[in-house]
């Protein structure tokens, strides 16, 4: 079957999902990556799931894997980022809160929910969710009426002294307008675009082109949110951070709390 490039993504997100879920709650070997980062054997066995759908399904691309690097033909014109197993921490210690993030560099994107079975997707135009229901999709459609804000509060901070997440969750203004949430993983990012968070926040610096953040800032750019750094100024080379909320409203407002500029991209 010729499968679209949306359709690879997701299948293979998919797949290192359910590797993801059979091996929950089993004793993880950890592989030490230095500064207090490790992965499981979990991350390996899902990054070698779905880069099996890739190279069947796109043999001539190139993948850049969170766990194993990138491999392919180094002048391969399309490169795949795969992020498997988002919440890497949670998931060690028994949290259910990872995500599986893969994407088509610049184009269609998926995020897979190992434990409810959702898979986010997009085509680059238009954004959707699949439950573990066979046939059940719908549209992503933003809102801020939660008015939960999931704050990255992971190092480092490049962005300090001048923003620091953490000071962001004791500003007044923030928790009159806002409700604070923590996860840790990049699935808040789905949660923006399908209406289950107002907004998420982020230090960094360019995280355009990560395999944590590619896949989520595709599916909220495509479901229609608004997608800037923390300072309010676009996402790409020379970005700080990301903050993506469900509307031009509740970005200006998060802006003014931040003190960035406030201006979309």
């Amino acid at each position: 079957m010729n499968l679209t490039d949306t359709e690879v993504a997701a299948a293979a997100a998919l797949a290192g999902a359910e590797v993801v879920r059979a091996r929950y709650g089993r004793l993880h070997s950890r592989i030490d990556k230095g500064a207090g980062d490790f992965a499981t054997d979990a991350d390996v066995a899902a990054e070698e799931a779905i880069l099996d759908v890739i190279r069947a399904a796109r043999p001539g691309d190139a993948v850049h894997g969170e766990e194993g690097g990138r491999q392919g033909a180094a002048d391969a014109e399309r490169e795949w980022l795969v992020d498997p197993l988002c919440g890497t921490l949670n998931y060690a210690t028994g949290s259910q809160l990872v995500a599986v993030n893969v994407v088509l560099r610049n184009g269609p994107a998926a995020v897979a929910d190992p434990f409810s079975g959702e898979v986010f997707l997009t085509d680059g135009e238009t954004a959707r969710v699949r439950s573990g229901v066979p046939g059940e999709e719908r549209p992503l459609a933003p809102t801020a009426d939660t008015r939960l804000v999931d704050v990255n509060l992971d190092p480092p901070f490049p962005s300090a002294p001048g923003f620091r997440a953490v000071d962001l969750l004791a500003h007044p203004g923030f928790v009159e307008n806002f409700r604070p949430r923590v996860v840790s993983t990049t699935l808040a990012l789905a949660w923006v675009a399908a209406g289950r968070r107002a907004a998420y926040v982020t230090d960094g610096g360019d995280l355009s082109g990560s395999v944590h953040f590619a896949a989520g800032i595709a599916l909220c750019r495509a479901a229609g949110c608004v997608v800037t750094g923390v300072d309010g100024g676009p996402v790409g080379p020379g970005g700080r951070g990301l903050a993506v909320a469900a509307d031009a409203g509740t970005h200006e407002l998060l802006m003014s709390t931040i003190g960035g500029r406030g201006r979309t991209g």
